[in-house]
């Protein structure tokens, strides 16, 4: 008897079970497995969370959550798990599978670079395109840049519009918030009333 293949879902909890530390994703078909992260990486996801809630995003219909799975219509099996996602606040209810949402309950997602940088500056663009993402944030910090991705039309984004150090990237008003993010603080994790002295 011929035995059964194991499901690329299947493959990837395997992943995330025996590669402790690593978050499993399936973009286009292709497993993926992303390390542990650095420490300013996280600081950026924790300054843009306390950002969104002093812009009173939950008071808009929002939450701002960690590291949830999107579910992707490029692949039966095909999920992302962003850094970062502002999303309806009962997205709960739109729950397809394998702890991942429907993409119509998000209205951002930021990611921020790590080891595995050319998956979000190539592989994912396409993927939240083509799940109709709103808006897609890249904080790339290997080229010391934000890529702001905005209104996909036919699965694609226009090209992006890209931010240098020291000035502010505004969330797009379809978000649902008034909100200015510092360049600097999405790059470093870190803003300079914390550590004035940090060298540039």
């Amino acid at each position: 008897m011929r035995a059964r293949r194991t499901t690329v879902l299947e493959a990837e909890s395997w992943l995330t079970r025996e590669l402790e530390g690593y978050r499993g994703e399936v973009l286009f078909g292709r497993l993926t497995a992303t390390p542990l992260v650095d420490a300013s990486h996280q600081l950026t996801l924790t300054e843009v969370v306390r950002a969104f809630f002093k812009a009173e995003a939950r008071e808009a219909g929002l939450e701002c959550v960690l590291g949830i799975g999107l579910w992707l219509p490029t692949g039966p099996d095909d999920f992302a798990v962003p850094d970062l996602s502002i999303v309806e606040v009962d997205f709960l209810d739109t729950h397809v599978q394998h702890n991942c949402y429907a993409p119509h309950a998000f209205r951002l997602v930021l990611e921020v670079t790590a080891d595995n940088w050319s998956d979000d500056l190539g592989l994912k663009v396409d993927c939240y395109a083509a799940a109709g993402i709103p808006v897609y944030l890249v904080a790339d910090r290997r080229h010391d840049e934000v890529l702001l991705y905005t209104d996909p039309t036919d699965g694609k984004y226009p090209d992006p519009t890209r931010y240098k150090r020291g000035q502010t990237v505004p969330v797009p008003e379809s978000v649902g918030v008034t909100l200015d993010l510092s360049v600097d603080t999405l790059l470093d994790g870190d803003d300079d009333q914390r550590t004035p002295n940090r060298p540039k």
